[in-house]
């Protein structure tokens, strides 16, 4: 006669690591954890940057206090425009950061009289100023000219009386510029990309 044959009874619960073994499975999970989020950090930072706008000078474009996106890559594969609101490093201080609008391009010419603004003999039809500057109209034939070198451009402000610009310090050089601004994210009420202005010459 066969005896039936036994089997071992199964269990579901498996032996408790040492502990010594879960302390370091936490440690390497936390770890991964840390590594990735310095990686999206990096990863974030190296292809956007963000700034405040501080004081009046983009308004109403852009309003004091407001925080900017800033596309850092945009033109690592294509040039600027005109009417790009830019950041850039501020040629007489390096350390400070400004936000302004894009005038003019390499080759161009700019002539500024009074509150008029030529670029290349054309008079400029500024609709997206907040409001017209204090200045009068003045004679192109008087204004004040810069011919942009190759590797510069010329910025301003959108609120011409309030705004420390290429009119005071210069045309800019291309390699100071850090991106172009892309989208307001604080306050929320004001959330939302920055619309381009496009500054055509006919």
């Amino acid at each position: 006669m066969t005896s039936p044959l036994i089997t071992p009874p199964e269990y579901d619960d498996k032996p408790e690591p040492p502990a010594g073994r879960r302390a370091l499975d936490v440690f390497l999970e936390l770890a991964q954890t840390l590594l990735l989020a310095a990686a999206l950090f990096l990863a974030v930072n190296v292809v956007s940057a963000r700034i405040r706008v501080e004081g009046p000078s983009m308004e109403y474009s852009l309003l004091d206090g407001e925080v900017v996106i800033v596309n850092r890559l945009a033109y690592r594969w294509d040039e600027p425009d005109r009417g790009d609101i830019i950041v850039f490093y501020y040629p007489l201080d390096p350390d400070r950061r400004l936000i302004k609008r894009i005038i003019g391009l390499p080759g161009d010419e700019i002539q500024v009289a009074g509150s008029d603004i030529y670029v290349n003999g054309i008079r400029l039809d500024e609709t997206y100023l907040s409001l017209p500057p204090a200045e009068n109209h003045g004679d192109p034939a008087t204004a004040v000219t810069w011919t942009l070198d190759e590797g510069q451009v010329f910025v301003m402000g959108d609120n011409r009386d309030h705004s420390s610009d290429s009119r005071h310090w210069g045309p800019l050089p291309e390699e100071d510029i850090i991106g172009k601004a892309v989208f307001v994210y604080w306050p929320i009420n004001q959330i939302g990309p920055i619309p381009h202005v496009d500054i055509t010459l006919p």
